[in-house]
C-alpha cells in the first residue's frame, strides 16, 4: 500500500471525486484507508442517561486505497507513486518531479547519511586513576 497516515489524498473515483483530505487511518489488510471529510456516514446515538440527549453523530468512513492517489507536496500534482532509494533505504518517490514523499526522508534527497558511532566507554576505575594522575601531574607544576 503506496499511502500512508498523514499523506494529502485526492479522491479519484465516486461520491466525492475531485475531493482532497489527509489520511486520518490507514488498514492495509483491508486494503481501506480513511480520509478527512470523505465518505461522511451518519449513526444514531441513543441518549444513556437521563441529563443526556440522543443525537446523530458524523464521522468518516473507510474508502479503498485504489479509490485515492497520494499529492506530491513538492508539485502539488497527484501521483502514482513509485518507489526509488534515499540514503540507503527504500522510500516512495514522486515520478514527476523526483521529490520523496516519505518525510523522514524528504530533506536528503539522496545524500549520505553519516552514522554518529557510539561514545567510547571507560571503567570507572581507570577514570579515577586517570583523575588521580591529572591531579599529580596539576600539584607538580605548581
Amino acid at each position: 500500500m503506496n499511502v500512508k497516515l498523514n499523506d494529502n489524498v485526492l479522491v479519484i473515483t465516486g461520491k466525492y471525486a475531485g475531493k482532497q483530505g489527509k489520511v486520518i487511518a490507514t488498514s492495509p489488510k483491508n486494503g481501506k484507508v480513511t480520509v478527512e471529510g470523505v465518505n461522511i456516514q451518519h449513526k444514531t446515538q441513543k441518549a444513556r442517561r437521563g441529563n443526556e440527549v440522543s443525537k446523530i453523530v458524523e464521522k468518516e468512513g473507510a474508502i479503498d486505497v485504489s479509490n485515492v492517489m497520494v499529492i506530491c507536496p513538492a508539485c502539488d500534482k497527484a501521483v502514482r507513486v513509485k518507489s526509488g532509494e534515499a540514503g540507503g533505504k527504500r522510500v516512495r518517490v514522486c515520478p514527476k518531479c523526483g521529490a520523496v514523499l516519505d518525510k523522514a526522508y524528504a530533506g536528503k534527497k539522496g545524500k549520505e547519511v553519516k552514522k554518529e558511532e557510539p561514545k567510547k566507554r571507560t571503567r570507572k576505575r581507570a577514570a579515577k586513576a586517570e583523575a588521580a594522575e591529572q591531579a599529580q601531574e596539576d600539584k607538580a607544576e605548581e
